[in-house]
């Protein structure tokens, strides 16, 4: 009889994972055997993981992440000098609390964008924010952005979360207006925020991409000094996937 009101209470105070589960355990031939404390603590852990699988759900859609990829789907077996002890510690996050860097360089195809992905997935389900944008499409977002007015605000953004993934830098040398938005982003998370680089680029190479000497200083001076780095080898991975999907 109570079964109305209370789904009413539920429902009124926001407890929908609660009321699902209430009805549920009411439909149950075994509910009667369940004692209160029972009861409770199933109602309770369906609401808990209703609620943690929302705010997921958000963080994904904020984070745009390219792929979605789960740390379980990773491959280790193919030969590209991933090492699982390694990337292992990395999906666990301590150096995203520390707000550092992580460099993924190697040749195009190696998988770099999947794995960055991967550890952006992980660390949505830990509850930190995550931010993915490729380079080229930021550039020109920021471009755009200038012009209308968004750029205060797309700073902020790209300033403000836990974790932001730069995904394929350096395919362009900078331009001014680039190399000058870039160091904001840098100067903006240096100590506040962890950022992610892919690229095919070795950073031996990356003062040639930022071009202007005293830019490329300030930049790799917060960004690769002390970054953790993961240097991938090998052919591209999608040559193995062709013959299937050929067939």
């Amino acid at each position: 009889m109570l079964n109305h009101p209370t789904l009413d209470q539920l429902a009124a105070m926001g407890l929908h994972g609660m009321a699902k589960a209430f009805v549920e355990l009411s439909e149950r031939q075994d509910a009667d055997a369940l004692t209160h404390a029972e009861w409770l603590a199933l109602l309770l852990e369906r609401e808990s993981s209703l609620r943690h699988d929302r705010r997921l759900a958000a963080r994904l859609r904020f984070a745009r992440l390219r792929h979605m990829a789960a740390p379980e789907d990773v491959n280790y077996k193919a030969a590209r000098g991933l090492d699982r002890t390694l990337f292992a510690a990395l999906l666990k996050g301590g150096w995203i609390d520390a707000a550092d860097a992580l460099i993924l360089t190697g040749p195009t195809g190696v998988g770099k964008s999947w794995l960055a992905c991967a550890i952006g997935f992980q660390a949505c389900r830990d509850n930190r924010s995550v931010l993915y944008a490729r380079v080229p499409k930021l550039f020109a977002d920021l471009a755009v952005a200038h012009v209308d007015g968004r750029y205060p605000r797309l700073m902020r953004s790209l300033g403000g979360v836990k974790l932001l993934i730069l995904d394929d830098w350096g395919l362009e040398p900078l331009d001014a207006q680039q190399r000058h938005d870039l160091m904001e982003i840098l100067e903006e998370r240096y100590g506040r925020g962890a950022t992610l680089i892919t690229s095919q680029i070795p950073v031996d190479r990356w003062h040639d991409v930022i071009g202007d000497p005293t830019y490329a200083d300030a930049m790799l001076d917060r960004l690769v000094h002390n970054a953790h780095r993961v240097a991938l080898t090998g052919d591209s991975m999608r040559k193995t996937k062709l013959p299937k999907a050929a067939a």
